[in-house]
């Protein structure tokens, strides 16, 4: 009679044993299988909540400033919104600064509200804060902008002044790009 002696104590006739490493590696793959198929199978509803293209494209815009000549504003429409681009004049900019220290509802330096360096150029959200009408420019006691839905008052800064709005005009987020070139967003 023979004897078969194995010197491997991990199998037993061609069977895998007790073996932990052996068992913690299969529940591992396992495990890291199980988690890819639950990531693939979620990620599609995730990505979905990305916004979509035509919104990215919304999300910033650029504009050439050397169309506006000094006294003027253009309006250009970003997120849906109006938004003022004002080239101040000399006298403007001058009332704006005088009245830094006036009493006001949400108090805010002129310089706190363009670019330093880039003091004729104002660039504001053309929506009231009050219930969100357009204001029109030139009108009110500030020489700035009139809400004539409520009669709120905005100087030149865009700061809230008399009427029923709670705060100043919006700055949206601008950078310039160039002398002539503006970007918001």
């Amino acid at each position: 009679m023979v004897e078969i002696y194995n010197a491997n104590p991990t199998v037993d006739g061609g069977h895998a044993a007790d073996d932990p490493s052996r068992r913690d590696f299969i529940h591992i793959a396992a495990g890291a299988a199980a988690a890819g198929g639950v990531v693939m199978a979620v990620w599609p509803l995730i990505d979905q909540m990305n916004p979509s293209g035509d919104t990215l494209a919304m999300a910033s815009t650029e504009f050439d400033i050397s169309k506006v000549v000094e006294g003027q504003q253009a309006v250009i429409k970003w997120r849906g919104k109006p938004v003022f681009v004002r080239h101040r004049t000399a006298a403007e900019i001058a009332a704006a600064k005088k009245d830094d220290n006036a009493p006001m509802r949400d108090p805010a330096k002129d310089e706190a509200r363009v670019k330093p360096g880039k003091e004729p150029w104002l660039v504001l959200v053309g929506v009231c804060t009050h219930l969100g009408c357009v204001p029109n420019f030139g009108l009110g006691e500030f020489g700035g902008w009139l809400c004539p839905c409520h009669g709120s008052v905005y100087d030149t800064a865009g700061r809230i002044r008399q009427g029923p709005a709670p705060r100043n005009l919006d700055l949206p987020e601008y950078s310039f790009l160039t002398d002539t070139r503006i970007k918001i967003g």
